[in-house]
């Protein structure tokens, strides 16, 4: 059976913190796109607003388009490592392009070339996500999901507390030049693709399903009914999730100077991955279903803060509170969806869970933008609340269905 012969195979080879080394090499390749990407993610919404002068709508679109670019290719690329039974050619193909990307933020002269360059960015991202998630979750054992996927998670945000904090001191080096950044972060992703082409491993025995149907077809119809509906869900909670571009905007607005805005974007992520292990011991242990639940209720919380926040001190407490709601959700959202999705159909649904959730980033950001521009700042954080309070709704009549089921590999 390839299930027994994966597990066996797992348990034969040689482990980093009692995990394959699979996850940890993929962590540490996230760990380096992440330097790269974060390094310069913070400072997008101010270049093109301060530099190129272009407004809230505008921004939000940039930024749902590229979310929604990278959604679309997430769907096929998981179907497509599914059918193809070969992982790491796919990761290795993703990560390249997302590194070829830097350049071209760098040479940007106008809001269209930083579209070009976020929409090739989120493409590679979009080729990448779902394989790699896939060999994450077909090298680990059920058992230790949430830790996988929670080192996992841990690892990409520590990235994204190494690339603000190099962003900070960039500023004061460069005296503010978002292009010398931009070029620096290029060395970062090109660490991360060498990382998969000398230490990733493709399972000789992952499952081939040559037999899966195209997701335009069907929508991965083979997957389990409760697959769907969790991604259903996350859907419903992202419309509201609006691109960080717009907290960080916030965080401007209410007095945040511009040089401080790296570090504020540094506490997120650092109170992140410091949370995300922990969060995983204690998901496989007490159950996921649990955290994920009270992850939709805080971020409800949070965003509703963001819309009645009136201090820079506000501000710096609310980013640290989204690090712990990143921590308590992410990496466990996905280890949760893999409970549910039988072998050879887990780069399906990691591709249709992250589809879902970028094809809803581009209504999301559009909303968030206009409601900004047209009612006021606090209006696009009032509607993130309201529609992560319907999917904790939701996500609890979904427990209540689920409990006499069993999932997949437990």
């Amino acid at each position: 059976m390839v299930v027994k012969s994966n597990q066996m195979e797992m348990k034969q080879e040689k482990r980093f913190f009692g995990l394959s080394g699979n996850v940890f090499f993929a962590g540490l390749v996230s760990f380096c796109m992440d330097v790269s990407s974060e390094m310069i993610y913070p400072l997008v919404p101010l270049f093109l607003a301060s530099v190129l002068g272009v407004n809230k709508a505008m921004i939000g679109l940039i930024e749902g388009s590229a979310e929604s670019m990278a959604s679309l290719v997430k769907v096929f690329s998981g179907w497509y490592s599914d059918r193809l039974g070969k992982r790491k050619r796919l990761m290795l193909a993703g990560y390249s392009v997302s590194t070829l990307s830097r350049p071209l933020m760098a040479l940007a002269g106008g809001w269209h070339q930083v579209l070009a360059a976020r929409l090739v960015d989120r493409f590679g991202k979009g080729v990448r996500t779902a394989p790699r998630d896939a060999i994450i979750a077909d090298s680990t054992e059920p058992s230790w999901l949430g830790r996988a996927f929670s080192f996992h998670r841990s690892m990409d945000t520590m990235g994204a507390v190494v690339g603000p904090a190099i962003a900070f001191i960039g500023l004061q080096v460069y005296h503010s030049s978002y292009r010398q950044l931009f070029w620096l972060s290029s060395l970062p992703g090109v660490l991360a693709v060498l990382i998969i082409v000398f230490f990733i491993r493709e399972k000789r025995d992952a499952p081939v399903r040559a037999d899966a149907e195209k997701p335009r077809s069907t929508g991965g119809g083979k997957l389990d009914r409760r697959a769907w509906f969790f991604i259903v869900i996350v859907a419903v909670f992202a419309l509201g999730n609006s691109s960080d571009a717009f907290l960080i905007l916030r965080a401007g607005q209410l007095g945040v100077p511009a040089a401080m805005i790296p570090a504020v974007y540094l506490l997120f992520n650092l109170v992140y991955s410091i949370t995300a292990i922990p969060a995983g011991i204690v998901a496989d242990r007490y159950g996921r279903k649990r955290l994920i639940l009270a992850g939709f209720v805080l971020f409800a919380a949070l965003y509703a803060g963001f819309a009645v926040a009136g201090s820079p001190l506000a501000v710096w407490v609310l980013f640290a509170l989204y690090g712990v709601f990143m921590g308590l959700t992410e990496g466990i959202q996905k280890a949760f969806l893999a409970t549910l999705t039988p072998e050879g159909l887990k780069g399906t649904a990691f591709g249709l869970y992250a589809g879902a959730v970028g094809l809803a980033a581009l209504p999301s950001s559009l909303i968030a933008g206009v409601l900004w521009d047209r009612v006021s700042p606090s209006a696009t954080f009032w509607f993130g609340a309201a529609t992560a309070l319907l999917a904790a709704a939701l996500f609890a009549v979904f427990i209540a269905g689920i409990k006499s089921k069993p999932s997949f590999g437990e």
